[in-house]
């Protein structure tokens, strides 16, 4: 197989995977926030709402209304577990050690560089020694939901696109 059709393979398996993991993962928080009571009332805006409206600032010079900070924190949350995804799929096309585990080390990678680095170095968000233990689990756990099923479905999508 080329390297061109190993890399078109990735792209497309990894975006739908990408795609569906977001969605999993979405429902798996959406259930885990169901389970769980918070008394409190001043819980920080979510990251995802935040980079909507640093980018809306950037590109607008406004911010985005408050109505609508759910639905662009969700097109961030897509549009980053697409594009993590897509970066998936090629490596995986290319380094099948990548799979390891099942994603789960795709998901714990996710998490680590992105909650527990990325979001804080930006300012979105608190570093993971400044917050309780049970926001840094539920992260790694959100990732791990995020990195399987990633790989459930990139497999499965992969299979469908090979010659």
């Amino acid at each position: 197989m080329s390297d061109a059709t190993k890399l078109l393979r990735g792209l497309v398996a990894g975006a739908i995977a990408g795609a569906v993991a977001s969605f999993a993962m979405d429902r798996f928080q959406a259930a885990v926030s169901a389970f769980t009571t918070d008394d409190d009332d001043t819980q920080s805006e979510p990251a995802t709402e935040k980079a909507a409206d640093a980018v809306a600032r950037q590109v607008t010079g406004r911010e985005i209304a408050e109505a609508d900070k759910p639905l662009a924190g969700q097109t961030i949350h897509y549009a980053l577990g697409i594009g993590l995804g897509i970066a998936y799929g090629i490596v995986a096309e290319f380094r099948p050690a990548a799979t390891a585990g099942y994603g789960t080390g795709f998901g714990v990678a996710t998490a680590t560089i992105l909650d527990e680095g990325a979001v804080p170095a930006v300012g979105l968000g608190a570093a993971p020694w400044n917050t309780d233990l049970s926001v840094n689990l539920y992260s790694y756990a959100s990732h791990l939901v995020f990195g399987a099923t990633s790989e459930l479905v990139r497999r499965q999508v992969a299979a469908t696109l090979a010659p």
